[in-house]
């Protein structure tokens, strides 16, 4: 009786060894699968990013085609509707290769915005639509160079280079056309001052009276 015990106990004991061993010896395994196909943890989630940021800039730009005063605004919109829309068409293979969906609908945080903008007209909107710009350009270069030094995908390495380059011409442009409308936060400082101000001098002529 007890040699079947010692022999049972033993058979256990190298069962539960050997388990830890079996799932750590994957890892490595899974490891060399990366290496070689070049994918990352951060890519899929890039990809999906990317994407919907792109979709974003499209319906925004369509709605500054629409709603934009200035010719500049108008121009710079329909800039957006073009270059983002080709560079939406030129990741969506890279995207399926990778098995990720690409969203079809805008996400809350950019649907609110669109929803926003969607109530403004003439000055107001041109200059609410390039402070949206500014700061989504910023972030789009940011965003796309910390992806570009961490992936190892060659087509997704491929159409970053390829897209931050154009990225980093709409965020000169950006800059450039919200400065001619006032959209700057100095412009937004100067403004408020002046409004300041002239609220104080009406109010001494007030107290004069």
């Amino acid at each position: 009786m007890k040699r079947h015990m010692v022999a049972a106990l033993a058979v256990a004991a190298v069962a539960f060894v050997a388990a830890p061993a079996t799932t750590s010896a994957a890892n490595p395994l899974r490891g060399a699968k990366e290496a070689i196909t070049g994918k990352t943890q951060t890519d899929a989630a890039f990809i999906k990013e990317a994407a919907q940021g792109g979709m974003a800039e499209v319906e925004l730009g369509r709605l500054g085609v629409e709603r934009a005063e200035s010719p500049d605004v108008k121009q710079f919109a329909q800039r957006m509707v073009e270059d983002h829309s080709k560079a939406n068409d030129e990741l969506k293979p890279i995207a399926s290769k990778e098995g990720v969906t690409i969203p079809k609908t805008l996400d809350p945080k950019h649907k609110a915005t669109k929803d926003k903008l969607a109530k403004l007209s003439g000055h107001d909107f041109d200059r609410a639509y390039m402070r949206e710009m500014t700061s989504d350009h910023n972030h789009d270069v940011s965003a796309f160079q910390k992806q570009l030094a961490k992936t190892r995908d060659p087509e997704l390495k491929s159409w970053i280079e390829k897209t931050l380059t154009t990225v980093k011409e709409h965020q000169q442009l950006a800059q450039e056309t919200a400065s001619k409308v006032g959209a700057t936060m100095t412009g937004r400082v100067t403004g408020t001052v002046q409004r300041m101000t002239h609220r104080g001098r009406s109010n001494q002529g007030d107290a004069s009276r």
